[in-house]
Formats: C-alpha cells, sequence, structure tokens
C-alpha cells in the first residue's frame, strides 16, 4: 500500500531533496543538486518565486520506506494574467511501480481540480529558468547542471497514467574543430559597423551585475512568443543573479550593445559542471567547492546556457557577433566540446543559428499534461 504524506518542515525538505541520491546511487549518468542549494529553492522565506507561485511537497511512502516524491506548483502569473489554467508538476522521481507514480500523480491531480485548474503538466519547475522535461532519449550520456536526468521507465510511467506530449525539446552538442568561424569572423565586423554595435568583455562578475537587470529584461523580451514562456518578477532576477552568478566565468558572459550602451543581445556558457557535481555528491563543504572550482577554472566542455536577442535585432546576424566572442575565448581556454541546454523544438529560429557548426542531437525530453 502506498501512502501519501505532505511535508513542510525543513527536515522534512532535506528529505525530499536527497531522495533521488539513493534512487540513482548507481547511475553513472545522473548528476546531483546541490543539496544546500535545492532546499533554499524550496524556501517560501528565501526564494521569491513564491510571491507569484504556490508549492506543495509530497513523499511516498510504502511502509517506512520513501519510494517517490513529487512538488505541485500552481505558477498564478501563468493562471490569473496569460489565461493558462495549468497545475504544473515537477521534481517527480519515483521508484519503477505504477502504483507509486499514480498515487504521485493522483495527488496532483485532486489539487488541480480543487484550484479549479484544468489541466496537469510537467515535470516543470516554476519558470522557464527552471529545469524541464522528462527525458525519452539519451539515457547514456551525463547530464547536466540545468537539466533532470532520468531512467527511462519514467516515461512510461507518464503515458500510463493517460499523460500525452505537451512540449517536445531537444540538446544538442558539437565539437569546438566543427565549428567553422569563416561564416561569423567577417560577417561580424559588418554587423558591428552597419548597426554601430559593439560586444562586451567581462573580467569579474561585478562587471557583469552592472547589466545583470537588462539582461532579464532581453531573455523575457525574446523569449515572449514561446510556448513555455512565463514572466519572472524583479525579486526572482535578483534572486537568480544571486544563485547564477557565482558559476560563471565572466569571459563566458557575452553582452552586445548598441550605440546608446543599450543592451541588445546576450549570450552564458557555462563550464560544465557534471563531473564535479558527481564527485561533490551534493555537498559543498568541505571539500566539494575545490572540485567546483577546479571546473570552473579548466573544464574543456561548456554548456550554453542562455541566450537572448532583443525582437528588432534578430535575423541581423547579431550571432556573428556573439559566436566570434566566444569562439576566441573557447581557443584560449582549450575547449573542446560545446553542449546546448534543452531548446523547444519547434523554435527552428535557434536550431538554424547553430547550423554551420554540424550539431548532433544527442537527448531529447518533452513535458506531459492531462485534461483535468
Amino acid at each position: 500500500m502506498i501512502t501519501i504524506k505532505e511535508i513542510t518542515s525543513k527536515r522534512d525538505l532535506k528529505t525530499f531533496v536527497k531522495f533521488p541520491f539513493s534512487l540513482y546511487k548507481d547511475s553513472e549518468y545522473w548528476v546531483p543538486p546541490i543539496i544546500s542549494q535545492e532546499v533554499k529553492t524550496f524556501n517560501k522565506d528565501k526564494n521569491p518565486v513564491f510571491h507569484d507561485a504556490d508549492a506543495r511537497f509530497f513523499l511516498a511512502f510504502r511502509g517506512p520506506k520513501i519510494v517517490g516524491r513529487v512538488a505541485a506548483i500552481i505558477n498564478w502569473i501563468e493562471v490569473k494574467q496569460q489565461g493558462i489554467k495549468k497545475m504544473r508538476f515537477g521534481w517527480f522521481d519515483f521508484e519503477d511501480d505504477q502504483e507509486v507514480s499514480k498515487a504521485l500523480l493522483d495527488k496532483i491531480t485532486e489539487i488541480g481540480k480543487q484550484e479549479g485548474l484544468e489541466f496537469i503538466e510537467g515535470p516543470v519547475g516554476f519558470s522557464n529558468l527552471d529545469k524541464v522535461g522528462v527525458m525519452t532519449e539519451g539515457f547514456d550520456h551525463i547530464g547536466t547542471m540545468i537539466t533532470w536526468y532520468n531512467y527511462p521507465y519514467y516515461q512510461e510511467h507518464y503515458k500510463a497514467y493517460g499523460l500525452e506530449v505537451s512540449k517536445e525539446y531537444v540538446e544538442s552538442k558539437f565539437a569546438y574543430s566543427d565549428i567553422k568561424s569563416e561564416t561569423f569572423t567577417k560577417i561580424q565586423d559588418l554587423i558591428k559597423r552597419r548597426y554601430k554595435l559593439k560586444a562586451l568583455d567581462f573580467k569579474t562578475t561585478k562587471d557583469i551585475m552592472a547589466y545583470a537587470d537588462e539582461m532579464f529584461d532581453v531573455f523575457e523580451t525574446s523569449h515572449a512568443k514561446l510556448s513555455s514562456f512565463v514572466a519572472i518578477n524583479p525579486e526572482q532576477k535578483a534572486y537568480f543573479k544571486k544563485k547564477f552568478l557565482p558559476f560563471l566565468n565572466p569571459e563566458y558572459v557575452k553582452f552586445v550593445v548598441d550605440k546608446d550602451d543599450k543592451l541588445i543581445a546576450f549570450a552564458i556558457v557555462t563550464p560544465s559542471y557534471a563531473e564535479a557535481l558527481q564527485k561533490m555528491n551534493g555537498k559543498l563543504f568541505p571539500f566539494g567547492f575545490r572540485h567546483i572550482m577546479k571546473a570552473k577554472k579548466s573544464s574543456k566542455s561548456v554548456t550554453f546556457y542562455l541566450i537572448g536577442i532583443l525582437p528588432e535585432y534578430q535575423n541581423k546576424g547579431v550571432t556573428a557577433i556573439i559566436f566570434n566572442e566566444f569562439y576566441e575565448e573557447f581557443r584560449k581556454k582549450g575547449v573542446e566540446q560545446c553542449i546546448r541546454g534543452p531548446e523547444l523544438a519547434d523554435n527552428t529560429a535557434i536550431h538554424q543559428i547553430w547550423k554551420h557548426f554540424n550539431p548532433k542531437v544527442h537527448k531529447r525530453r518533452c513535458t506531459m499534461s492531462k485534461t483535468i
């Protein structure tokens, strides 16, 4: 018999966060989160997303043993302002037992009905800056810091519950040696002159902070038309700055500004922290921080995390400026592999950006939904 227990205490939240550590203890591809950071994500006193969202957290038990977990999420900006009556669910992990997954999804459905919502969809987080999607291909590739990993049986449990594919995502990678620099080195000078643009070069995190708010504005404006888009509040922007900027190499943050020094495009790349996070096993201290710093300094793989270009500058070759900046930086660092985070499969504009680099899709994932 499966028992579902709602958790509220900090101690139980830590148990919620740590459940996948036992579920994936034998996986060489799962990448653990940093436990302390994950707990803070769910702390309503620390994460400003809760100004516009609600979340409840559940553990599934068989006797005394934890066998699954799920977060039930409602983003009220999405529901009230966009009119999308969605009951979100995320951080959904479970043993290969359909009694477990069904009990957890029943709880999500129950809450959705109580709140007058029309459908459930997941796995998703609170916003576009969270992890997304259940993996459907690529199980023999190591995960990343910005994605969920799951066993192949997950998707069968979703289908068994009657969930159907809602949004599809692809993840690709390409070798640095496959980057064709001739496709952007010459044209980027022309683009700069034609539109009076310049690239900014950063040496410190402090330098980036001066443009961080503008960066989020560009991100929201450039992604507003995507089917997955939900706005984030100003407090969340400050929260993400504090949470993620320490993981960034200033030289891997590329901004493009116009003649008035207004930000019109940006791209952020992070060193690959996957192997470092596996060595840390969720703990920053006493030695985990060393693994992070080593990866930050010397990783030969990088992950493209975010890119945004104001609509009026899209399809005008601005990416050539960004690629030129990264190409030189990667050469200096000896980068060998470039990994792209999840991108909507139907976002043809973003896929066109990479077409000259011989990208290979190595993972697929999707969100799944069901009317309630």
